[in-house]
């Protein structure tokens, strides 16, 4: 999880400006995971998120000069690499997986937190990593900004371009979307162990 301010980044970015190349290496180093998780949920699938990252980060670099500071460097950031993402698949003549308000229904799901609360400590990761798979990207990619790159409402409208009260919404959706997953996950395990 990336929680630098923009006082922690300012000298490095003044520093890439002026011409020192190892500063930038420091931001890339800072944010590398942050910009390949973002591609990897935009893509879906690997080798493919590496690629755009490369390029992503080529941008920066090429772009920090404009780099005005009205919002976080991260953000900015993000918001290169998610347009970078959406670029490459229109590119790759592919469209980003969204789900549409129509497709969604209310399911009787306590919370995320209690479908969570089912899993034993280990599993956990792996299970919500599979849901998280098997989302629709727009899904994937709004709950991976404000839960592992802990982004605010307002710093994701501004990546993903949106009001924030459509973000708003989205999470609230995608919450739901992935508390169903990972409760159909629990359902059957649940039952196998009380058949013991």
């Amino acid at each position: 999880m990336v929680q630098m301010s923009q006082n922690a980044d300012q000298p490095c970015i003044d520093r890439v400006i002026n011409g020192d190349t190892q500063a930038f290496a420091v931001l890339v180093d800072r944010y590398k995971h942050m910009v390949f998780t973002l591609a990897a949920k935009v893509l879906n699938n690997k080798e493919e998120a590496e690629e755009v990252s490369q390029d992503v980060f080529l941008k920066v670099y090429q772009s920090l000069p404009t780099f005005k500071g009205d919002s976080k460097f991260s953000t900015w950031l993000y918001r290169i690499a998610y347009n970078r993402s959406l670029d490459y698949l229109k590119k790759k003549g592919r469209g980003f997986k969204t789900t549409s308000i129509d497709a969604y229904r209310e399911h009787n799901i306590s919370s995320l937190e209690n479908a969570i609360d089912m899993l034993e400590a280990n599993d956990r990761k792996v299970a919500i990593k599979k849901a998280m798979n098997e989302l629709a990207e727009d899904d994937a990619v709004v709950l991976t900004l404000h839960y592992f790159e802990e982004l605010s409402l307002k710093e994701i409208a501004e990546v993903m371009g949106i009001a924030a009260d459509t973000v708003k919404v989205r999470l609230f959706r995608s919450r739901k979307r992935l508390a169903k997953l990972l409760m159909n996950r629990l359902e059957p395990e649940t039952l196998k162990n009380y058949g013991k």
